[in-house]
């Protein structure tokens, strides 16, 4: 059993744990609320943008562009999007688990963040491209890498595009996703926010807007192929930047929620401690009254 002086290095080492685990909570809850907000403001418009691009793909033909054709074929391309520093809970190891799970042994890979990095090294997987992006997320950093990702997809080679990472739920909640961004697809960033089923609003056989091509849709001036060619890329960059904000949200999230179960934890151990250290010296100072008692009585 541990002497009075052990429990008290104990409890003064765990209190100056408990004051680190603290301060990062705070640190991270600050930072928390701004990725939430940037993540979620984000989502009506890559909402829209889905929308229109489904409708699009619709009412023209795939070989209208070449990112909306579907190569046979090839490798797969993943972009896994993890977080640079650990202590936030079970979120890289989650997301990395169903990498393992579901990805095709032969996949190429790309990756945003150290933790998917060190995963794919370690793993020997083949690592084509590292992006580091910063936090708070910039769109120019995000656009380099769906850049690199549509290059990939247009030289041949790459069957498909999916990106791997996790999508903000909640505070509480994030899920663990891999979406196809290439070819153009509707894309669910999560059930509770999804993109499934949009582009269903032109039914077929709606009535035509004046100068639109019979049987509904969309008029392309000057041309299909000019307006694909500036809506797509846009949809492609925008797409992966809200993947990257939903997964930067979820990770300030989570590494809020678990320091702060580690401050109740070690405030917990504290207490175990504290109590612990008070038996013992109640033991002491009782045996000490039993021996003095002891030897008055002897004396007598």
């Amino acid at each position: 059993m541990a002497n009075l002086r052990d429990i008290r290095r104990r409890i003064k080492s765990i209190k100056n744990t408990a004051q680190i685990t603290r301060a990062m909570q705070l640190v991270a809850a600050s930072k928390m609320k701004r990725a939430q907000d940037q993540a979620i403001s984000g989502r009506a418009y890559a909402e829209l943008l889905n929308k229109v691009l489904v409708n699009l793909k619709e009412q023209a033909d795939e070989e209208s562009h070449p990112l909306l054709q579907e190569p046979t074929g090839g490798r797969e391309l993943i972009i896994l999007v993890t977080t640079d520093k650990g202590l936030c809970g079970p979120l890289n190891t989650n997301l990395l688990r169903l990498i393992g799970e579901t990805a095709p042994a032969d996949a190429l890979y790309v990756t945003v963040g150290s933790k998917g990095r060190q995963y794919l090294t370690r793993m020997k997987r083949d690592l084509v491209a590292d992006f580091p992006v910063k936090d708070p997320v910039d769109f120019a950093e995000t656009k380099r890498v769906s850049k690199f990702a549509m290059e990939k997809f247009l030289e041949g080679g790459v069957s498909r595009v999916r990106v791997a990472f996790t999508n903000f739920v909640n505070t509480i909640k994030q899920e663990p996703l891999i979406e196809t961004l290439l070819p153009i697809s509707p894309i669910d960033l999560g059930r509770d926010k999804g993109f499934v089923g949009m582009g269903s609003d032109l039914q077929p056989g709606a009535p035509a807007q004046a100068g639109a091509p019979a049987g509904g849709g969309y008029l392309f001036e000057p041309s299909t192929r000019a307006v694909l060619d500036t809506v797509v890329p846009q949809y492609v960059n925008n797409q992966l930047y809200q993947m990257v904000l939903e997964s930067r949200a979820s990770e300030h999230s989570s590494r809020m929620v678990a320091m702060k179960s580690a401050t109740d934890n070690a405030k917990q151990i504290i207490k175990d401690l504290t109590l612990d250290y008070n038996k013992q010296r109640q033991a002491a100072i009782t045996s000490e009254l039993l021996e003095i008692t002891t030897a008055m009585k002897a004396l007598e």
